[in-house]
């Protein structure tokens, strides 16, 4: 069975918006998806974020297309009553964070990617930056 990681929004935008430092490691993470190696999934939030964030800077044409194109490699979960209300009930500073989380767990991730490992103490799966992953599997 593939691992399937979970992208926090800041991964997904580091990748769609190729802002380094961060973007050589995060498309050498996406072409393992691309080669058949593993599976992203990502919420549904993250698209209407990365969304946002890359029509600043190019026209909403072209962030609509890597959007489509990101889609075709990952899977999507959904924002629900039930994560809404866990992470209204959770101990996160931040609660998009919470959301993000509770995501990973309902779509069943193995690993939760992110920048900002911090903002996951507690959790009950392993939450690592891009680099970590790749060194953990030999790829780095």
């Amino acid at each position: 069975m593939k691992p399937k990681l979970f992208l926090d929004t800041n991964i997904m935008l580091d990748l769609l918006g190729e802002r380094e430092p961060f973007y050589q490691p995060t498309a050498k993470l996406a072409s393992l998806v691309d080669n058949g190696s593993l599976d992203f999934t990502v919420s549904a939030l993250s698209f209407a974020t990365v969304n946002y964030f890359l029509a600043k800077f190019e026209d909403s044409q072209t962030a609509t297309e890597k959007l489509r194109k990101f889609r075709v490699l990952s899977s999507v979960v959904g924002v629900d009553e039930e994560i809404v209300d866990k992470g209204l009930n959770a101990n996160f500073k931040d609660f998009e964070d919470a959301l993000q989380y509770f995501c990973a767990l309902k779509a069943d991730c193995q690993v939760l990617i992110t920048r900002n490992a911090k903002d996951f103490k507690g959790a009950s799966i392993p939450v690592m930056t891009v680099d970590e992953y790749l060194k953990s599997i030999g790829k780095y």
